[in-house]
């Protein structure tokens, strides 16, 4: 049984690979976009519509973009960046304690995952446990990466979150 369990996730990734490298052209897009692509792409456009105001309109792209990345965590499950995006979205639409689940599941994927680790910090400062904010802040101290600095000023409450 475990056999041929790994067989099977042994081709799942095997054909996963091969589809993207053949779907992949020299520019870098693709002809036919995953609905994790298409999910990152409604997020994107989500987050500039929060920026301006647009709350309804943000919603509404979140709600779209978690259903296709519900669906992609069925079709390749397991994937950090879709935990990652799925605890986002959840999130974002109010759900913080789903969202919570998502982001902790993606961490057991990849521990250092520098979205997941923001993010969750994030989820954490607006459910006011500051102690775990600060965990996941500790743990991208070294990434020099901006992520590191927005939780950080959020933390400290000089930055509300953008996202």
């Amino acid at each position: 049984m475990i056999k041929k369990y790994l067989i099977t996730s042994f081709l799942i990734m095997l054909f996963s690979v091969q589809s993207n490298a053949a779907g992949t052209s020299d520019s870098g897009s693709s002809k036919v976009k995953s609905n994790y692509d298409k999910a990152v792409v409604l997020i994107k456009s989500a987050k500039k519509y929060e920026k301006k105001g647009k709350t309804e309109k943000a919603i509404k792209r979140y709600k779209k973009a978690q259903k296709l990345l519900i669906v992609s965590n069925k079709k390749k499950p397991l994937q950090a960046d879709t935990l990652n995006y799925l605890g986002f979205t959840t999130r974002k639409l109010g759900d913080y304690e789903n969202g919570e689940k998502y982001y902790l599941l993606g961490l057991e994927i990849e521990p250092k995952h520098i979205g997941i680790n923001e993010y969750l910090g994030e989820l954490y400062v607006a459910t006011n446990r500051i102690d775990l904010a600060k965990e996941r802040l500790k743990i991208l101290e070294n990434c020099k990466c901006e992520e590191y600095n927005e939780l950080k000023e959020i933390i400290a409450g000089t930055k509300k979150s953008k996202y």
